[in-house]
């Protein structure tokens, strides 16, 4: 039996490794496993791709924390590699980040990641409008630290908003000092990964990663309103992981899209897995093997 390579323990382990992890971001068991299967060493699993997949809904925070650890849960069950989950904004008050924390724990989680957004909150590079105040933003992160002291041993990435949060009130320079302030105070608290959502040049991300210590990661999303880099220059600037939250579920899309149009016109879609190959990433050979020697 594999060496289980999927807890918090472990994802520590990567991270004190010096190198930018990739980490592709699935949204079902199915995504988790191609990511496995292709080798990377981490997922995470994406809060707006999992809105979109499992309900066909925008990143708005519609989804709620039982659907969250159920898609979670089958994700964890299928994969033995570490997982972390996209905790929102902790899904309330301070009591209720505490009790998060424990529920990801249980479903199998190694991280999560949590915010300083209002309810409800949004996908970080689509119009973020308002973050909470400095101190109910400590207040979920010390709740996180103690729970995580408790027994719910979670890897926690600590995010803020406020770059983008605050730049229409405050100004773009002052937003991001507020940013860079509260980054400071989750890695201050015990918050093992810090990361600044949605900075806008890579002069932002580079002064980012001089100013605020501990592990910290990247946000690759095409498109959108941070620069896309490649890894190594991450790892140059300081980053431990890049997450590419949209990558596989922008990719499914066209595919499907792709496939709909063949369809339509009478023709047979040829990007296509084969029938053997689907068999295979499912676990037929397996089920058929085990039920065999039964």
């Amino acid at each position: 039996m594999a060496t289980p390579k999927r807890g918090a323990e472990h994802l520590r382990g990567l991270l004190a490794q010096n190198t930018c992890h990739v980490m592709p971001c699935c949204f079902d068991a199915l995504s988790a496993r191609l990511v496995e299967q292709a080798e990377f060493p981490l997922t995470f699993m994406s809060g707006f791709s999992v809105a979109a997949a499992r309900a066909g809904l925008p990143d708005t925070g519609l989804l709620t924390v039982s659907e969250m650890l159920d898609q979670g849960r089958s994700i964890c069950d299928a994969v033995n590699l570490p997982v972390i989950g996209d905790g929102d904004n902790g899904h309330g008050n301070a009591a209720n980040v505490h009790r998060t924390m424990h529920q990801f724990a249980r479903a199998g989680f190694a991280g999560i990641m949590l915010e300083d957004q209002i309810s409800p909150k949004r996908c970080g590079h689509t119009g973020v409008k308002a973050v909470v105040e400095r101190e109910q933003a400590l207040e979920r992160i010390r709740a996180a630290v103690e729970a995580r002291e408790q027994g719910a041993d979670l890897v926690i990435i600590a995010r803020t908003d406020a770059r983008s949060a605050l730049a229409a009130s405050h100004g773009e320079t002052q937003a991001l000092e507020e940013a860079l302030w509260r980054l400071n105070a989750f890695a201050d608290l015990g918050a093992d990964v810090v990361f600044l959502e949605a900075p806008r040049s890579e002069q932002e991300m580079a002064r980012f990663c001089r100013e605020v210590p501990g592990w910290r990661m990247a946000n690759m999303l095409e498109g959108g309103l941070t620069p896309w880099l490649p890894p190594d220059a991450l790892a140059a600037m300081g980053f431990r992981l890049a997450a590419y939250p949209l990558t596989l579920l922008s990719a499914a899309a066209f595919a499907m899209k792709t496939a709909l149009s063949a369809l339509h016109s009478g023709t047979e879609p040829q990007q296509l897995l084969s029938f053997s190959e689907i068999k295979e990433l499912v676990g037929f050979p397996a089920y058929d093997q085990a039920a065999s020697s039964n």
